[in-house]
């Protein structure tokens, strides 16, 4: 269980270094698009390499995977596309702090539905509580 956490951490730090590297690369090249595109090459390649380090079998069932389940792949675009265009402008602790209430609020419904397969969590009074006193550290940490 440590090893989860931390390495979701380590994720959820990566986050606004995403945002705040990519955005200056589209500033830099003059198109937050062909950043975002240069950013999934680079991805593409790390995980290419990380999969055939592993096991590269896996990907042929990919073909019999319902199809719904590839939209995962239009969420992560969207993800990047939006972060590179409004970090420069709204800035990037503003625009992760929409990010991350948006990530409290869906990650409750879907555990508390138990969307997409993941595991039902239902959401009760306490933990309703914490993701409101979360959403307002995270506002509270904004604040000028």
């Amino acid at each position: 269980m440590p090893i989860h956490a931390l390495t979701m951490l380590a994720a959820g730090i990566g986050i606004p270094v995403l945002a705040a590297l990519n955005a200056r690369l589209g500033g830099y090249i003059g198109s937050p698009a062909a950043a975002a595109f240069i950013l999934f090459i680079v991805a593409l390649s790390a995980a290419t390499v990380v999969m055939f380090v592993t096991d590269p079998r896996p990907v042929a069932r990919a073909t019999g995977a319902p199809k719904h389940l590839f939209l995962a792949g239009l969420f992560v675009a969207f993800y990047v596309l939006s972060i590179t265009y409004v970090a420069p402008s709204f800035g990037v602790g503003r625009a992760i702090f929409f990010v991350l209430i948006g990530q409290l609020v869906s990650a409750a419904v879907v555990d508390h539905f138990g969307l997409f397969g993941a595991r039902e969590v239902p959401l009760s009074a306490s933990r309703a509580g914490g993701i409101v006193l979360m959403g307002l550290g995270v506002w509270l940490a904004q604040r000028g």
